[in-house]
């Protein structure tokens, strides 16, 4: 393991100088039981809500995530993580492939990067020129409107990773088998990039942070209060109420006599760990 995998590793068993764990599991719990709430007023209200995760390599947007999702349904919290444009999406207005995905009533639809890739990665590594970079700044603005407009409630949140957390965050995956996916040739890349992303980020935030749909900034080099501090202020960004709902009793119920599996029937076996 190199040096600084190592280190990262030994600051995240100690988690210094964020939350305990069990603290942190107790505060998410409540969270979670927010979430819920959240989830049944936007289904029972047909309402329709878009969350946008942004910013570096290893800032936390799968993290956070992964916190909002754990305890709700998919079919009302849908993750949108796509991959990079096929010829035919690379033909189409550019908004087209992720137009696609915006949430219908009683859905809310969280994108793991988004048409802001145009403002970031696509500006930085080359992949469109300064004018459609330029263009896209320019009508994107009207472009959130719009969607504001059709009812969507829209949230931008940008994750702000220090270069240091970063370096850590991103060595650690070297070590780690479980997280080695996450380390492409286009991260490492990019990770040499920092003061060119430092200005696409400026760019964008001058350019679309708006009246109806602002930015908001996490600090997440503490991973766990940076997912507490977003979902609670997704939460507080939604006028979401109760919904009431009657006693649950489960039924009676009969049940015949069991008869045994059939022994041609193949069982899973055992795992030998």
């Amino acid at each position: 393991m190199n040096q600084v995998a190592r280190k990262t590793r030994k600051s995240e068993e100690t988690n210094l100088p964020g939350l305990k764990r069990k603290e942190y599991e107790e505060k998410l719990r409540e969270l979670h039981v927010e979430l819920v709430k959240l989830q049944e007023w936007v289904k029972h209200e047909r309402k329709k809500v878009c969350v946008v995760f942004e910013g570096r390599d290893g800032a936390g947007k799968g993290g956070v995530i992964k916190a909002i999702t754990e305890r709700v349904s998919p079919r009302v919290f849908r993750v949108v993580a796509m991959a990079a444009p096929t010829e035919r999406e690379k033909s189409q207005m550019y908004v087209q492939r992720y137009s696609q995905h915006f949430p219908s009533g009683g859905e809310i639809a969280i994108f793991d990067r988004s048409w802001y890739n145009r403002a970031g990665v696509e500006r930085v590594m080359g992949f469109c020129t300064e004018d459609q970079a330029k263009g896209f700044l320019r009508v994107v603005p009207a472009f959130e409107k719009a969607m504001v407009e059709s009812g969507i409630i829209l949230l931008k949140y940008w994750l702000e990773v220090s270069p240091e957390e970063q370096t850590n965050r991103l060595a650690a995956r070297i070590d780690d088998k479980r997280k080695i996916w996450k380390l492409s040739q286009m991260d490492l890349d990019s990770y040499t990039r920092w003061d060119d992303y430092t200005r696409c980020r400026d760019d964008m935030f001058q350019a679309t942070d708006t009246v109806w749909a602002p930015w908001f900034i996490a600090r997440s080099d503490d991973k766990r209060q940076a997912r507490l501090n977003i979902i609670a202020h997704l939460l507080s960004s939604i006028p979401y109420k109760k919904v009431p709902r009657g006693d649950i009793k489960l039924p009676k119920r009969k049940i015949a006599r069991s008869k045994p599996l059939r022994a041609s029937l193949r069982i899973v076996p055992k795992a030998n760990l």
